[in-house]
């Protein structure tokens, strides 16, 4: 049925035209809108005339349980069809007149507080409702309409539920029920909430479903909260709780943990020391069957005759410990064990635990010389400072390259600092250097105690025997080479010198020093030799082809007699002279003489030559000189007495006592020859006298024949004693035998 407003609307447009009387259209056309203003000519009217509603107990105050529907056919969005429901009149007014308000604009039925609470504590109803709707808003007049309201008051069904244990994993069809909710009012929807988020759902019915299969793991527990709602989608109550709780299965197998590093263990740890502790997980119930773990050690299996196991295992704390089997340094194991839920009981789950052991070193052997007896070392005197004297090798068994470090010093045997060691922080051998010079007289020989340490602190037992090395350096004394008194030596002879005549004596510079042994080199003609011992130069042959103003050079080789390495040498010139006409003059022959060391005021008397009478006529004096052996002219001196006579004495104040030959070169106008003076020098005594060696007199025993007759004189004396001492015997061994009677009494004085 159309309203008559829109009725009225539809008839009031037209369109309008202007013509003229001859039916010509001057304007048009054109539509006019014509607007009918409504009038407040129309009733309101509800849907229903009775309504009829059910009202639970424990419904919430202000939450509407019923909508009233009414309608007015004045225009829309005018106060004439602007609508109000009131509450005309209850019955009964029991427990209270105001049990229900009634929302003027949108006609939405609802408990009062005072209501709510009355219907809380005790049923009461039914009641019945007056209701009115009224056009033009909240302004005074206005068109109504009325209607009743029935309202059954029903028992609360919204009541709490009891957990509900539903298992993991179940295999049912889903959705699977769980449970049921009811809410005894009408116009009810139902509302379902998780937490946390499950798979669970509520139909219209009120019905609980779970939707797909729980997994206690993942979530152990879900809160689930039931709304009853109106159609606006408001509680009519407080929500219902829900606690499901998802009931283990033995679903998981326990789980190892991981380890990224091996547990490191020190070798030589005692028997007992925890190696690890392990703690599988089982994601099952916590304190339930499913998740109780227990050990089993699978490797490493004892080796083949130990007498124990490496490993130990507590089966209920995973508890590893070191066996009594010893274990070795650097030696890496891998352990298994198996960890299964249930305790091991038939369906029990398990998995299987690795653990990466490794058996680190300890410092614990010391390191050792691989030679601790050093054979000995010969050094000589003047050896460098810095000189190697000798290379020490040492190991250690430990395999920590730390633990390998050694530190070496010399412990005894070098109290002068004369040595020094040296060597790299990480090398195992050590050189041993002299740092000071050597001294044969200070000390001939050094014995040197070299110990090596470890520079970690070691574990265990102290450094033993082979912790020490002994080297033996054996100084060698410095011997120079020998030195002669002169670099070089001149002597000049006439061509006609006889064979077996001295020359000059070589000797050394040190007269104290060690014996030398002379010899001659490039002696090419022959004509000279040299007493090995004493030095002297002889001429050997005649010098036939040597020609006066000639030169003749050899070399005069010295060498020590302990050391025949050590030598030297020097070079001799002989110059030749004119040999002496025929009428040479004969000299008088010297006597042998003796002369004291320490120097005497004594010497020997040197003639010229004799009384000739071929000489008288007008040759001059003589003159006398010591031959040129710088040796001969440092021991002696020579003075002239006169033309005829020199005297011959010692320069030195003491001079080797021996047999010399002192050379004396004579000389007269162009002739010159040498006088051989043969001079024993001697030690003398307090007269002045020498001292000569005396041998062993005649008839005096000698040391053997005086021991002899000792020796015979106390073996005699032996013999004596013995006789002496058995005659005593066998006489108090006779008196024993005699009867007690027949021995006669002393008597006493």
């Amino acid at each position: 049925m159309v309203p008559a407003w829109l009725l009225l609307l539809f008839l009031s447009v037209a369109q309008v035209t202007l013509e003229t009387e001859d039916g010509r259209v001057l304007w048009g056309p054109q539509p006019v809108l014509v607007r009918v203003k409504d009038e407040n000519d129309q009733v309101p009217h509800f849907s229903q005339f009775i309504y009829r509603v059910q009202l639970s107990q424990g419904t919430r105050p202000g939450i509407p349980f019923l909508f009233l529907e009414a309608s007015d056919k004045d225009e829309p969005g005018t106060a004439n069809s602007d609508l109000r429901f009131y509450i005309l009149n209850q019955a009964p007014a029991q427990p209270s007149r105001d049990m229900f308000q009634l929302e003027p604009r949108l006609g939405a039925l609802a408990l009062s507080p005072e209501g709510s609470t009355s219907l809380d504590q005790a049923a009461e109803g039914p009641y019945q409702l007056l209701v009115q709707v009224k056009d033009m808003g909240d302004q005074a007049s206005g068109h109504q309409a009325t209607a009743t309201i029935d309202v059954s008051i029903v028992e609360n069904t919204w009541v709490p539920l009891d957990p509900i244990h539903l298992a993991e994993n179940l295999k049912v069809p889903y959705p699977h029920h769980i449970a049921q909710v009811h809410w005894s009012g009408r116009d009810v929807r139902y509302h379902l909430e998780s937490q946390p988020p499950g798979p669970f759902d509520v139909d219209a019915e009120g019905t609980l479903h779970v939707t797909g299969e729980l997994d206690r793991e993942a979530q152990a527990e879900y809160l689930l909260q039931v709304q009853a709602q109106n159609t606006r989608g408001e509680d009519y109550t407080e929500p219902l709780e829900l606690r499901v709780v998802v009931a283990d299965e033995n679903d998981n197998a326990p789980v190892c943990p991981l380890r990224d590093s091996p547990v490191s263990i020190p070798e030589l740890s005692p028997p007992g020391t925890e190696v690890t502790r392990l703690s599988a997980e089982d994601m099952d119930a916590p304190g339930s069957p499913n998740s109780h773990i227990v050990y089993q050690l699978l490797s490493p299996e004892p080796e083949e005759g130990a007498d124990g196991r490496a490993f130990e295992l507590d089966f209920t704390s995973g508890s590893v410990t070191l066996g009594d089997a010893p274990l070795r340094a650097a030696q890496n194991i891998l352990l298994r064990v198996m960890a299964a839920d249930r305790g091991g009981a038939e369906g029990s789950l398990s998995s299987t635990c690795e653990v990466a052991v490794t058996i680190t070193d300890i410092n614990d052997h010391a390191p050792e010389f691989t030679v601790s007896q050093i054979e000995p070392v010969s050094l000589p005197e003047d050896a460098e400072p810095g000189t190697l004297v000798a290379t020490l090798m040492a190991t250690d068994a430990d395999l920590e390259p730390a633990f390998r470090l050694m530190d070496f010093a010399i412990e005894a045997g070098d109290v002068e600092g004369t040595f020094g060691l040296d060597w790299e922080p990480d090398s195992s051998h050590v050189e041993l250097r002299l740092l000071k010079n050597l001294s044969y007289e200070a000390a001939s020989s050094h014995k040197l105690v070299v110990v090596v340490r470890s520079v970690a602190e070691l574990v265990g037992p102290g450094p033993g025997p082979g912790a020490t090395a002994t080297v033996t350096v054996l100084v060698e004394k410095l011997v120079p080479p020998p030195k002669l008194d002169q670099e070089s030596y001149e002597a000049s002879v006439p061509v006609s010198t006889p064979a077996g005549s001295l020359l000059l004596t070589i000797q050394p510079s040190d007269p104290i020093s060690s014996p030398l042994r002379f010899s001659l080199v490039n002696d090419s003609e022959g004509w000279l030799c040299i007493k090995e011992v004493s030095g002297e130069v002889h001429i050997a042959r005649p010098l036939q082809g040597a020609q006066p103003g000639d030169m003749y050079t050899v070399l005069v080789e010295a060498r020590y007699e302990d050391e025949p390495t050590l030598s030297t040498s020097a070079t001799l010139v002989i110059r030749f002279l004119k040999a002496p006409s025929a009428w040479a003059p004969t000299l008088n022959p010297v006597p042998t003489r003796h002369l004291c060391t320490p120097r005497q005021d004594h010497g020997v008397v040197i003639s010229g030559p004799g009384e000739d009478p071929d000489l008288a006529g007008g040759h001059g004096p003589y003159s006398f000189a010591l031959g040129p052996n710088p040796t001969v002219r440092r021991d002696w001196h020579l003075q002239a007495l006169n033309g005829s006579h020199a005297y011959l004495t010692l320069a030195l104040h003491w001079v080797e006592p021996r047999e010399h030959i002192v050379p004396v070169v004579v000389s007269h106008d162009a002739q010159t020859w040498q006088l051989l003076i043969r001079v024993i020098v001697c030690r003398c005594n307090m007269e002045g006298q020498c001292m000569r060696k005396v041998g062993r007199m005649k008839g005096m025993p000698t040391k053997l024949s005086a021991v002899g007759i000792l020796v015979g004189t106390l073996m005699a004396i032996g013999i004596f004693l013995i006789f002496i001492f058995t005659h005593l015997t066998l006489a108090r061994k006779k008196d024993l035998d005699q009867p007690v009677e027949s021995v006669p009494l002393k008597a006493a004085v």
